[in-house]
């Protein structure tokens, strides 16, 4: 027999996979560069495009490094590189869009022959979002059971914005190298905007009047409102805000010994609101007349759920990638980072990693060299379902015993929490063998304990409005013991 089914198709936009790439790119510096004492590199995007089979990105890497000239003078360099990579997969096509989160994994120094060369790996997260479409089953012939559903659509934003400071320093002969970081960013959303709020840590080296070194660092708050029509109260919604470009400026007041500096951000950034569609769906379907095979489509999104914060102070003996004794003095900590993981472990989750710096020291001699070194860290923290971002504020060091440093520093963990919804709904129906036709006009049935109404008429053929009937008095899930009771009407000719 054929059965007579009733569907619609749900047609949402999501994130529907992730791919990871990495490329390396390389800069060359001259034969002015002496020792190098330390490199950073940042790398901003420029664009990406989805294609047949591949995703293609592009940006800008600045290099950046500190070096000691034959004459034992710090000195500093800058370059930019342009570069184009590209990650394949099969799945990819011109109607998704491509988001892609840039980091800096590894930056490596070698000299060939009078040149210096540094090479950055760049590791790329690429998240491709596009439609996300099912059917499922509305009504029809058959006897249905309807359970909201819920889907989430995700609307990507973007905006810019700019963000300043200015502070007083001792006095500086010049600036040498900054490093940004951003750090927690909140996303609040309200009526067609999407309100992101963070603070960018800010690490300065700089070159005092006696060719000596020092850093330090600055906590800057910034705000971006980024438009968004899908954007309302209580929608949930994440955001990633990075640093485009900065403008450093220094005044100085030599008869004070002292600097006034000014600093410029231009920031942009990406969010994403999540809007939660209901969908009453067919979650189980069954005909009183003939067995059915049912189909299911599998409805599935994510999102953003709660974000968490957890502050941790760290200290310890530091590994180095280098000896050092008392005869190196201690200058400048910078470019501070971390990397770390999210683990399990028997009291639970915790964040695992290295928070790691650079150590600039001078030697008796006046020469400077740079230092590594990496302080590990294990955090516990209440999260299940998160990523984990870990930002490094204000590490120091410190040689209490001869080649030993004993480092300290401030992590400021974040925890995103993400959102995963899943269900599986009713597509379509076949019908099968029709059911023999009972010609009793009572049936007494005696169902298993913990039956709810809707398995019950499930297993007895029967809409749950006839159960309900027939069985007033019976409360759900059903108690071991119980009867069931099926009345059917009969005709009979006079």
């Amino acid at each position: 027999m054929a059965l007579n089914t009733q569907a619609e198709t749900f047609r949402g936009f999501g994130k529907l996979f992730q791919l990871g790439a990495q490329t390396a790119v390389e800069c060359r510096f001259g034969n002015e560069v002496g020792t190098v004492l330390t490199t950073h590199v940042s790398a901003s995007l420029t664009g990406a495009d989805a294609g047949n089979g591949e995703v293609r990105y592009y940006g800008k890497a600045h290099f950046s490094i500190v070096y000691e000239d034959s004459e034992k003078r710090v000195c500093r360099a800058e370059k930019g590189v342009e570069f184009t990579a590209r990650v394949q997969d099969e799945r990819c096509f011109p109607a998704l869009t491509a988001r892609v989160k840039l980091s800096v994994e590894n930056v490596s120094v070698r000299r060939e022959g009078a040149s210096v060369f540094v090479t950055a790996l760049l590791g790329a997260d690429v998240n491709l979002y596009g439609e996300q479409s099912f059917e499922y089953l509305t009504g029809g012939d058959l006897i249905c059971k309807r359970e909201p559903v819920t889907v989430l659509t995700a609307h990507l934003c973007g905006g810019a914005a700019e963000a300043e400071d200015e502070f007083e320093t001792e006095f500086i002969g010049d600036i040498l190298l900054h490093a940004e970081t951003v750090g927690s960013v909140d996303a609040v959303c309200e009526t067609g905007v999407l309100k992101t709020e963070g603070e960018i840590n800010l690490n300065v080296l700089a070159l005092k009047g006696d060719n000596s070194l020092v850093s330090f660092e600055r906590l800057v708050p910034f705000r971006v409102e980024i438009p968004c029509d899908a954007s309302s109260f209580g929608c949930a919604a994440e955001a990633r805000v990075t640093v485009l470009n900065t403008s450093i400026r220094a005044e100085a007041d030599e008869e004070k010994g002292k600097c006034k500096i000014f600093v410029e951000f231009t920031l942009g950034a990406e969010g994403c609101v999540y809007e939660e569609t209901g969908v009453d769906a067919v979650t189980d379907a069954f005909s009183k007349d003939c067995a059915v095979t049912l189909s299911y489509a599998v409805a599935e999104s994510v999102g953003a759920g709660a974000k968490g914060r957890v502050t941790e102070h760290i200290s310890g003996r530091a590994a180095l990638s280098s000896p050092i004794d008392f005869s190196d003095a201690l200058q400048a900590v910078t470019l501070q980072r971390a990397e770390a993981n999210l683990v399990s472990a028997e009291d639970g989750k915790r964040v695992e990693g290295v928070a790691m710096a650079t150590l600039l020291v001078c030697a008796a001699d006046g020469s400077h060299r740079g230092i590594e070194m990496s302080l590990p860290f294990s955090v516990p923290v209440q999260a299940e379902n998160c990523t984990a971002d870990v930002c490094v504020c204000g590490m120091s060091a410190r040689q209490k015993q001869e080649g030993e440093i004993d480092a300290e520093a401030t992590l400021k963990i974040t925890l995103q929490e993400r959102k995963n919804v899943k269900a599986e709904l009713v597509s379509a129906a076949e019908a099968g063998e029709a059911f023999p036709v009972s010609d009793s006009a009572i049936s007494v049935y005696i169902p298993r304990a913990g039956d709810g109404l809707w398995e019950l008429s499930k297993s007895l053929k029967k809409s749950p409005e006839e159960v309900s009937e027939n069985n007033p008095d019976i409360e759900f899930p059903v108690k071991e013991g119980q009867r069931v009771v099926i009345y059917r009407k009969k005709s009979f000719n006079l």
